[in-house]
């Protein structure tokens, strides 16, 4: 193994970076598997996520989960520094800098495909140019109308998320008549704006935003309707991990269950998302999903041949 750390737990010295080695290559989005959907680890270096806040505190310590993803076989990591719950605060972009930039240094010198989650556009600029191939903005340009230029001028691929509002309005804004219909049509106006910036079709991956101005009826709605995203003509990425209708879901006298207890319906979502053709899915636990995937892939192949 050659990548810039030993694996986590190994070797003598007691530091989540003990040993340096030879950078590898920098991963390329052209070379991801084409013969499954994808898996997209979750790498929050931020206090407040709802699940895993916190649990990153330095760029030590979420460098060295990102290679714990990256060695389990995620096919990307997905690395924000801004919580986008609902309700959480605004991050400033110089911080958020500080937290993100030195992780996705070092996870592109392991050899690892990073995306950049943020709705900033200084941001994803300063991400791209430190290595990540990706830039992942769950705000759908609603936050700085800008990002269209910058994905135009990079030309990475660009995750466009269905949001209505911020973190502090969009429970608010969660009426529908048609919720798939709806995220539909407001996708597409959101992408002529990234066509007449002249971002090229083949750059945007489309997100329905499971949970962002969506109740848990409308999550599930959502996903019993996929085939009206993919209509779109642009890859699908879903992304149900550990969110707050599984744990609606999965309520037991009472209590629903908490977020890391949720894995386990992830895993179902996952397998349910790739069978029906998603392009990746994100969650927070690579292994069962990247398991879920090769299940359903290999079940697809098999009714293909049938």
């Amino acid at each position: 193994m050659d990548s810039l750390a030993a694996a986590p737990g190994t070797g003598p010295a007691t530091s989540p970076l003990p040993i340096l080695r030879k950078p590898r290559p920098a991963a390329k989005f052209a070379d991801l598997p084409a013969d499954r959907t994808l898996v997209m680890g979750i790498l929050n270096v931020t206090p407040d996520s709802f699940s895993d806040g916190g649990k990153h505190p330095t760029p030590d310590t979420a460098i060295a989960a990102g290679l714990r993803m990256f060695y389990a076989g995620a096919d990307i990591i997905d690395v924000g520094g801004e919580s986008t719950r609902p309700g959480a605060e605004d991050v400033n972009p110089d911080e958020e800098q500080r937290r993100v930039i030195p992780v996705i240094e070092a996870l592109v010198k392991a050899g690892a495909l990073v995306s950049i989650d943020t709705t900033h556009a200084s941001t994803a600029a300063a991400a791209v140019e430190a290595g990540a191939a990706i830039i992942n903005d769950i705000s759908g340009l609603t936050m700085e109308p800008e990002m269209a230029e910058l994905v135009a001028a990079s030309k990475v691929p660009y995750i466009l998320t269905h949001r209505r509002g911020d973190a502090r309005t969009m429970n608010s804004l969660a009426e529908y008549k048609d919720v798939a219909g709806e995220v539909v049509a407001e996708l597409a106006g959101v992408r002529d704006k990234l066509y007449a910036a002249g971002v090229s079709q083949d750059q945007i991956i489309v997100d329905p935003g499971l949970g962002f101005a969506k109740n848990d009826a409308q999550n599930w709605e959502l996903l019993q309707h996929l085939d009206q995203l993919e209509s779109l003509g642009h890859k699908v990425l879903v992304g149900a991990s550990r969110k707050r209708f599984l744990g609606t879901l999965l309520t037991v006298a009472g209590k629903s269950a908490a977020p890391e207890e949720r894995d386990a319906a992830t895993a179902a979502i996952t397998a349910i998302s790739a069978f029906r053709g998603a392009w990746a899915v994100r969650v927070h636990d690579v292994g069962p999903s990247l398991d879920a995937v090769k299940v359903a892939s290999r079940l697809a192949a098999a009714r293909t041949a049938h």
